[in-house]
């Protein structure tokens, strides 16, 4: 039988994401959530660290929007490696204020990136680049406020010309999901997918959460919506609509109530543990979450279509 986070070529990958994140999170993980940007944001794997307790956790979000906001008011992140924690519809996060500004509920600390920095620092760890030369820092606080951007002259260069050296990110686990995928980790994702493929192959471990699980003939039929092969990955959960509030391109639309109304709700920490509560910790999972939305997930359901021209692969 396959051991849970086995990378076994056509090994049987699907199981809970409770049993994903119990066995491949342990405290103190470093964590992609977010990697396709404002598009595909695993939720409900935010939902599920949070009912499990996870601590100490370093949240490397290029967007997030909620996502980390919610973990650092749960208690669970000490450290955020990005550009931004926050709200997309409404502003900064207020549990991300609230533990920069006052350490409520307790301090963590930051690693200030640029969205365009943090990409290049994936895709040197993707790529196993020790660091990545880059310019568009120089000038800006954000070489003051991360000590980890080393200065440094071009050494092509005649004369003074400073670069900043952004060292690599290899992320403990990164959190995917994907329109499709078969049970060995062979997934199909489209639309928006922003730094999905860097920060993949920079995880060390990969858990794939698939609004639809499909036999493995559909995914080998069109090969370049593959982002990353299953021998890469190390679970497979499906979990539809996982990316609620977020938009999921030709499944999902977002859901912009939901996030006004998370910015509203938070704002003083007694309001945050309120919904937390209701939304959270008094549901035991995402089938739960999605009976609890009942008719509002229904009308964020992508209806219309909008189908891509077929793409012929034939070799002979």
């Amino acid at each position: 039988m396959l051991t849970l986070g086995d990378k076994t070529i056509n090994g049987d990958k699907l199981c809970s994401l409770a049993d994903a994140i119990r066995d491949l999170v342990p405290d103190g993980s470093s964590i992609v959530l977010g990697a396709a940007l404002e598009n595909a944001i695993p939720f409900a794997a935010t939902h599920e660290l949070i009912r499990q307790g996870k601590r100490n956790l370093n949240m490397i979000a290029p967007i997030s929007d909620i996502s980390t906001d919610m973990m650092i008011g749960a208690g669970c992140v000490t450290e955020v490696t990005g550009a931004w924690v926050g709200n997309v519809s409404g502003g900064m996060g207020h549990n991300f204020r609230r533990a920069t500004e006052k350490g409520e509920p307790h301090q963590i600390k930051v690693h200030d990136y640029s969205n365009f920095s943090i990409g290049m620092a994936f895709f040197a760890g993707a790529y196993g680049l020790p660091y990545v030369p880059l310019k568009s820092i120089l000038g800006s606080d954000i070489i003051k406020s991360n000590p980890r951007i080393k200065m440094a002259n071009n050494p092509f260069s005649d004369g003074p010309d400073p670069v900043a050296l952004v060292p690599a990110l290899k992320p403990d686990v990164a959190f995917l999901v994907v329109q499709r995928a078969d049970r060995f980790g062979n997934s199909h994702i489209w639309g928006s997918t922003g730094l999905t493929q860097e920060a993949s192959i920079a995880a060390n471990r990969i858990i794939v959460i698939a609004d639809e699980v499909v036999e493995p003939e559909v995914i080998s039929s069109d090969p370049s919506r593959v982002l990353i092969p299953g021998f890469g990955v190390n679970a497979v959960c499906h979990i539809p609509a996982a990316n609620h509030p977020s938009p999921l391109i030709g499944k999902w639309k977002r859901d912009n109530a939901f996030f006004h109304h998370y910015h509203k709700e938070t704002r003083e920490p007694e309001n945050f543990q309120r919904w937390l509560k209701e939304w959270v910790l008094d549901l035991p999972d995402h089938e739960a979450y999605r009976t609890k939305l009942g008719g509002e997930l229904e009308e964020l359901r992508i209806e219309g279509e909008a189908l891509s021209a077929p793409a012929n692969y034939a070799v002979e």
